[in-house]
């Protein structure tokens, strides 16, 4: 199964994929689409849009696994953050992609066992989990990366099919 994680942000969406073959993760591919904060929200969204979409093209998932958003204080970047989302899980619904989503709480117990880990131990776990020589960077692409192994890890035991 290949996986695509996604860390969304109207800023930089953060995304991953990953084979999940027999208890066995390889990365296939990390990265980040980014946008500039002096682009007009329309032209942001459509970026991580058309961003997605090659995205889909190349890797051709099995499936999506995005990080639900969390409260957050700042009402205007979490309002800002839902769009990017939807954005992110019209991208796979538009492709026939099954989409699966994870709170933060979620992602961390299947990647570090914790669901208070900090963002250092979720980064070392997925370096250590998919075996990479160093930890991605910024955080939204390691986060992403956890998405994927959370999904893989449980997406039958939390009664997804996908």
């Amino acid at each position: 199964m290949i996986i695509m994680g996604i860390d969304p942000g109207t800023a930089i969406t953060g995304y991953g994929v990953v084979r999940m073959e027999n208890n066995k993760s390889t990365v296939l591919g990390y990265g980040a689409i980014r946008t500039s904060s002096k682009d007009s929200t329309d032209h942001r969204l459509e970026a991580i849009y058309t961003g997605l979409q090659g995205l889909i093209a190349e890797f051709k998932p099995n499936c999506m696994a995005i990080e639900e958003l969390f409260f957050n204080k700042n009402v205007g970047s979490a309002l800002a953050v839902g769009q990017a989302r939807g954005v992110a899980i019209l991208s796979g619904a538009l492709q026939k992609i099954p989409i699966a989503e994870y709170t933060p709480l979620q992602v961390k117990i299947a990647v570090t066992g914790y669901g208070r880990a900090d963002k250092e131990q979720v980064a070392y776990m997925v370096r250590m989990l998919l075996g990479l020589t160093e930890i991605p960077k910024p955080d939204d692409i390691t986060d992403a990366l956890a998405v994927c192994l959370c999904h893989g890890y449980n997406a039958n035991s939390w009664g997804r099919s996908i």
